[in-house]
């Protein structure tokens, strides 16, 4: 038996180890280089940012440029177009409050001013008269007490809760039902001959005066104010429409002109009529607003101005008589003291009313501008011609007082035509001053109807035009655009 030798035979073979797998290679993340080995990851770009890019890319081609001056053109046009019928609408609902609001408002506020005053004058008109007061002083007296009424109801029903108007015409609702308790004492106690009347009557003068009269004239200061605003509002230009327009039309004329360069084509269509609707809107809001303008200041200038003098003459006028009716009834228990004289009250208050009448009367005429016309002057002439006379007259009714002939002096004062009395003064005063109010209210409402209806159709024309050129520069842009597809 054989044995192999030690070492003779080879040992057995062992099996290749497998080739190593390659390592994957760390891959860049989106965004950015890969960080440091342990870094945070870097943050992922946002889409606003991813959008910029976009928007640099396109704005490099000639597409790109050509969508962003369209989108921006568009803008433009739309900004202007609402900004104009913005600014319009608010100027045409101040210009149609002007002339059915506020205007219409002070008149009624002058109005029930002086009913008031007219009805303490025919109140003290009737008193003089004696216990039986004359019929149609008696009717004068209630038709303007039912005007007052009526009037503050009117007023009532246009003036806002809370508002400072409506707190006075709640206190004038309030006075007005006193003062004729006091008128209705005065005039039962003259009718029995009793010196109580007399009384009476200054007592309601003096709560006419005092109380009813100042809330009257703080409303009428009120809706006058107020009218003021309604024309601040109404005339200023509109700016900001404005400039849009010329940044508007002046963005379309760069857009033409560019593309002129680059295509040597004249004309763009849809720019062209772009810039034509743009044109026609800028036109007609400066043109129209213009137009507007001039009318509201001279329905100003030559309506409420005229009408605010006028109203004061014709209250001065009523107080004056008022002041004048009461010297006769007061006979003397009131005076005051004027530079160390001793006087009587009423007299004193008609010598600064007749006065505050006559510079109202001149500067009515002052204001009163009819290019060649005669009817805004003329009342006002006859209105002063009659001042002057009354005054004459009461130098001759208070001669007679003085000297003791209250009776001449009543006749000076109520008489009939044939005494030449100051009533018949004050009646042709009154008069004529309603005829000059009705002249001016009719040129008031003649220039502020002119200056609303040439604002009329703006805001919404405007609009429309806005949207069409919008739609032009658009399509012309478009055009442009389908070349490069």
């Amino acid at each position: 038996m054989t044995y192999p030798s030690n070492g003779s035979a080879a040992p057995p073979e062992r099996p290749a180890a497998a080739p190593p797998v390659p390592g994957v290679p760390p891959q860049p993340q989106r965004g950015g280089p890969p960080g440091p080995p342990g870094a945070p990851a870097p943050r992922r770009r946002t889409a606003w940012a991813e959008g910029v890019d976009r928007l640099k890319a396109g704005a490099t081609t000639e597409p790109g440029r050509l969508r962003i001056i369209g989108a921006v053109l568009a803008l433009l046009v739309v900004a202007f177009g609402a900004t104009t019928a913005w600014q319009m609408t608010d100027r045409s609902a101040a210009a149609d409050d002007v002339l059915h609001s506020s205007q219409p408002l002070s008149a009624d506020a002058a109005d029930i001013y002086r009913s008031l005053a007219d009805a303490n004058t025919a109140a003290s008109s009737g008193f003089l008269a004696g216990g039986q007061e004359p019929a149609a002083v008696r009717d004068r007296y209630e038709r303007d007490i039912r005007r007052a009424a009526d009037k503050l109801v009117t007023a009532a029903t246009s003036t806002d809760p809370g508002t400072r108007s409506a707190g006075t015409i709640a206190e004038l609702n309030k006075l007005l039902p006193q003062y004729k308790g006091l008128i209705e004492r005065a005039r039962a106690n003259n009718r029995q001959g009793f010196p109580l009347g007399g009384a009476y009557l200054r007592y309601a003068n003096e709560k006419m005066q005092t109380e009813m009269l100042p809330a009257a004239e703080d409303l009428y200061k009120t809706e006058n104010q107020r009218l003021r605003n309604d024309y601040d509002s109404a005339t200023p230009y509109p700016w900001i429409a404005i400039a849009l327009g010329v940044l508007a039309l002046a963005g379309l004329a760069w857009a033409q002109r560019r593309n002129y360069r680059r295509t040597n084509r004249v004309f763009n269509q849809g720019l062209v009529a772009a810039t034509a609707a743009s044109t026609v809107v800028l036109l007609w809001l400066v043109v129209g607003h213009t137009v507007a303008r001039s009318g509201l200041s001279a329905s100003y200038d030559h309506g409420v101005r005229s009408l605010n003098v006028l109203h004061d003459a014709s209250i001065a006028s009523l107080k004056a008589r008022g002041s004048e009716n009461l010297t006769l009834v007061s006979r003397g228990a009131e005076t005051v003291s004027v530079k160390g004289e001793t006087k009587d009250k009423y007299d004193v208050d008609f010598q600064q009313e007749m006065t505050e009448l006559a510079g109202k009367l001149n500067a009515a005429y002052a204001l009163a501008d009819d290019e060649g016309d005669t009817a805004g002057r003329a009342p006002v002439t006859k209105a002063n011609d009659s001042m002057k006379e009354w005054r004459k007259r009461h130098q001759d009714a208070r001669a007679q007082d003085d000297s003791g002939n209250y009776q001449g002096a009543l006749d000076k004062i109520i008489g009939s035509k044939k005494d030449k009395p100051t009533g018949e003064c004050f009646d042709l005063v009154d008069k004529n001053l309603d005829t000059a109010l009705v002249h001016e209210q009719r040129q008031f409402s003649d220039k502020a109807s002119g200056g609303r209806d040439a604002m009329t159709g703006l805001p919404v024309g405007a609009a429309v035009l806005a949207v069409l050129a919008a739609a032009g520069a658009v399509f012309g842009i478009g055009r442009r655009l389908s070349e490069y597809r």
